[in-house]
């Protein structure tokens, strides 16, 4: 099957409509061509109103991050976004429900092809657990990011309700995240 009747095939799913608080609107961002691929947990509610992935304060602090100014984020052929769940799944009492499950199994193997030389970046446990499968922390995973290398970059999701544990963390944001840049800069501008 072609990309791009994949991504026709995504954005006309109605796999779990029966459990979203709105019409399924799957909101992802792809392209063969980009070097590197993101994949987070599932769209907020302002990425759902919008139609835009990342588009609210979580967004703002992760191109920050990856030192990505919006445009080059928001450009296809150079990221790509694929989230666990691709429509916005609904409030729980703190913070969103996690990611429907039957969207990972069903079109990320089609999407993220293993092996891949891509860059994958790995936003939050969610999409941690499912490709890692290691049975580390989050915590520990992104204190052992090079071990990861050289395909995946294991990152804490930049929710402000994370705000806790990256005051707990802080060796993230002075000691690990510069390293973080630095490398992926290196692979995007060698791919």
């Amino acid at each position: 099957m072609r990309k791009m009747d994949i991504i026709s095939e995504i954005n006309n799913c109605t796999e779990c409509a029966h459990s979203l608080p709105f019409s399924p609107k799957p909101i992802l961002q792809y392209s063969n061509t980009a070097n590197v691929i993101l994949i987070g947990q599932a769209p907020g509610i302002k990425a759902h109103q919008s139609n835009t992935p990342w588009n609210d304060a979580s967004g703002d602090r992760l191109r920050l991050w990856l030192d990505m100014p919006e445009q080059m984020f928001c450009n296809k052929n150079i990221l790509s976004i694929v989230p666990m769940g691709f429509c916005y799944p609904g409030k729980s009492k703190s913070g969103d429900l996690p990611p429907r499950p039957e969207c990972a199994p069903k079109w990320h193997p089609l999407l993220v092809q293993q092996p891949t030389s891509k860059v994958i970046l790995l936003v939050g446990k969610y999409a941690q657990d499912y490709y890692l499968r290691d049975k580390k922390t989050l915590t520990e995973r992104i204190r052992n990011w090079r071990d990861y290398q050289v395909q995946y970059l294991p990152l804490p999701h930049p929710s402000p309700r994370n705000n806790i544990w990256l005051k707990r963390n802080s060796w993230f944001e002075n000691d690990i995240l510069p390293q973080m840049k630095q490398w992926l800069k290196t692979k995007i501008k060698n791919n």
